[in-house]
């Protein structure tokens, strides 16, 4: 189907929803808008940045490094009919303007009643800024990589900085250059980086080394979060070729659990016992299934703990110390909320991708959280982001 030949619509703004709890968003994502890298690269790079150009079949790409992503919006729906939620947007014009402007952003997040939000980024970029880090010219992609950076600072949370907690991406192919950018940005505000889940997938060295200490030493030192948002360096779990898409996106949970695993038994969350580490649209319910799984593997060592690197802590105990988990709609699980830490769980909507509960992410939270203790409640909803993201609630919560 042409651009010319198919339908994108926008919706007129849904009524605001009644604001029941106070809601901190740990998983949105911003669209890079068209203006993202004016006056922001070095003199030597301008005509080289990544540029929005038309393409012939009417739609929008990005053009960077000769490749052309054909698609400016990935998944970035919210607002449109469902029908259409079958293909991605292809121009800027046919997705909400708070997708990429943050007054419009602002303006979403009020219609749905949310706080907060922690904003990742898209397609250009990357989940994990994976996209800039494979660039041909490393000079180019680590400029590409402080850009995006500058205008989350300058234009995305600098604007409104209670509502936006700032999220950065870093430089991967040189891990000291990489944590000079997350001391960079902690001096101006940053909480949170978006890492890749597995470098070792994305051909890069593995977490099961000490190859990106001087990251890590980084975040723990400035207390940045390390964020691993699902599918940010692919999907571990997979399945037979021509199954449908929907299997993988049935199994993020999957990855997720995946993803724990690998971080917790690479000795990351020992070496650096203040580091926190959060997943990002992986769900909980996994959660408690994988500590019943590492205390019966405790209780029955041998070679089976073999690998583990904490001399003082079994691995249940830096589970629950250095790892944080995300939920969008888990309303089972909360029912476990003592097995897998009720200090350790946080919401998260998704914004503006199919999977988000906006505008109706009041009511969402409210039907996860049902009968929850009202201290509970304000845990989830948005006391345990705003104290591991060290953000201020408002006066009245």
């Amino acid at each position: 189907m042409t651009v010319t030949e198919r339908r994108a619509t926008l919706l007129p703004d849904p009524e605001p929803r009644e604001v029941v709890n106070t809601l901190i968003s740990v998983d949105d994502h911003v669209i890079e808008p068209p203006d993202m890298f004016e006056g922001r690269m070095p003199a030597s790079l301008v005509d080289r940045a990544p540029r929005v150009i038309e393409l012939d079949d009417g739609a929008q790409g990005w053009l960077y490094e000769g490749s052309v992503l054909p698609s400016p919006g990935l998944n970035a729906v919210a607002g449109r009919p469902v029908e259409e939620w079958g293909f991605d947007p292809v121009r800027f014009d046919e997705m909400r303007r708070g997708c990429f402007e943050i007054e419009a952003r602002v303006h979403d997040m009020d219609i749905a009643g949310i706080y907060a939000s922690l904003c990742f980024p898209s397609y250009l970029a990357g989940f994990g800024g994976l996209n800039f880090n494979r660039s041909a010219d490393p000079e180019l992609g680590t400029a590409c990589i402080r850009a995006w950076n500058d205008w989350h600072h300058e234009r995305w949370a600098g604007p409104h900085p209670d509502r936006i907690i700032p999220l950065q991406i870093t430089c991967l192919i040189d891990p000291v250059i990489g944590a000079a950018e997350v001391r960079r940005n902690a001096e101006r505000g940053f909480k949170a980086l978006s890492f890749p889940e597995f470098p070792a997938q994305a051909a890069l060295p593995s977490i099961h080394s000490d190859h990106w200490d001087p990251i890590f030493a980084a975040c723990e030192e400035t207390e940045t979060v390390v964020c691993l948002h699902t599918g940010s360096a692919g999907y571990v779990i997979g399945a037979t070729p021509i199954a449908p898409q929907e299997v993988s996106t049935s199994l993020f949970p999957a990855n997720a659990l995946v993803a724990t695993a690998d971080w917790l038994w690479s000795g990351v969350p020992s070496r650096f016992p203040k580091l926190a580490i959060a997943l990002s649209e992986g769900g909980i319910g996994w959660v408690s299934m994988y500590i019943d799984r590492l205390r019966y593997m405790s209780s029955h060592s041998g070679q089976a703990m073999h690998g583990w690197m904490d001399p003082k802590l079994d691995p249940v105990d830096v589970l629950l110390r250095n790892f944080w988990f995300c939920t969008l709609d888990d309303p089972s699980a909360m029912r476990l909320l003592d097995v897998i830490g009720v200090d350790h769980v946080m919401l998260e909507t998704d914004f503006p991708h199919t999977d988000s509960t906006w505008p109706n992410s009041q009511a969402a939270a409210a039907r996860i959280v049902a009968g929850l203790p009202d201290d509970q409640v304000r845990k989830v909803t948005h006391e345990n982001a705003a104290g591991l993201f060290r953000h201020p609630l408002p006066a009245t919560v």
